[in-house]
């Protein structure tokens, strides 16, 4: 069975985008096979692992507005076992043209039905509640949500737990919280601990115990298009990925 993880939070700057690239190549690493989705107009998970998008004919657009089949956007990236479905801006103007268009909610789950052979996806969703986000949703049975160690970081999840609430209802009753993943933590700071703990009382069993710090190398890692743990898997934003990968596949096989 193939597990579908949606990295989701309406709030952008909380490192979606650097969870869903690392976790995917952290699980490809160990034998997984994994298929990462872009599904955010600003095409950073496509330039973080290095493919360049002006070469790109078949997008993420192209699959959401149903001109081509899921797997003829796929692209195989330098890594074994990890393939990525790559986006580019125009899927911005994509979910314009979908705002009227039938079945605009369950386009990406249609997509991946005709999908096999992936132990895990990836979908890196925009920084919205969009019309993106909500298909990334209906598709998938898990949700991560990073949440950045600052002081509004709970403000605006309500909305988003609101939704998935809503999607559990009607168009994807099995849809399931994997866990809450503190980013971007400065563990010499108050500020951190204290959100830390404010995220464990809102969230007693779903809080990851792995925690992704501030690092250096973990931001510079995308300008050169590679995951952290091909750019610097020493560093302690590598390390942090790495024992949160584990603890993802962990919680999913209970």
């Amino acid at each position: 069975m193939t597990n579908i993880i949606a990295v989701t939070n309406q709030k952008g700057g909380v490192g979606k985008t650097t969870t869903s690239v690392n976790v995917a190549y952290f699980l490809a690493k160990s034998g997984k096979k994994v298929l990462l989705i872009d599904l955010d107009p600003q095409g950073n998970a496509t330039s973080g692992l290095g493919i360049d998008k002006r070469s790109l004919e078949i997008t993420m657009a192209e699959v959401m507005t149903r001109r081509a089949k899921l797997k003829r956007a796929i692209q195989s990236t330098e890594y074994k076992n990890l393939s990525l479905a790559p986006s580019t801006p125009h899927l911005a103007n994509t979910e314009v043209e979908l705002a009227q268009a039938e079945g605009r909610f369950v386009r990406l789950r249609e997509a991946l039905a005709e999908l096999k052979g992936y132990d895990y996806v990836l979908i890196d969703s925009p920084p919205s509640l969009s019309l993106l986000t909500v298909n990334g949703l209906i598709a998938a049975q898990h949700v991560l949500l990073p949440v950045q160690a600052e002081f509004y970081a709970l403000e605006g999840l309500g909305q988003l737990l609101e939704t998935m609430k809503l999607i559990r209802k009607g168009l994807n009753p099995k849809l399931d919280l994997l866990g809450v993943l503190l980013t971007m933590v400065n563990p010499r700071t108050t500020l951190s601990t204290q959100v830390h703990d404010e995220i464990k009382k809102h969230f007693p069993d779903k809080t990851f115990r792995t925690t992704i710090p501030r690092n250096v190398r973990l931001a510079e890692a995308p300008s050169h298009g590679v995951p952290v743990g091909v750019y610097d898997r020493f560093s302690k934003g590598s390390r942090a990925y790495k024992a949160l990968t584990k603890e993802l596949e962990e919680r999913i096989s209970e």
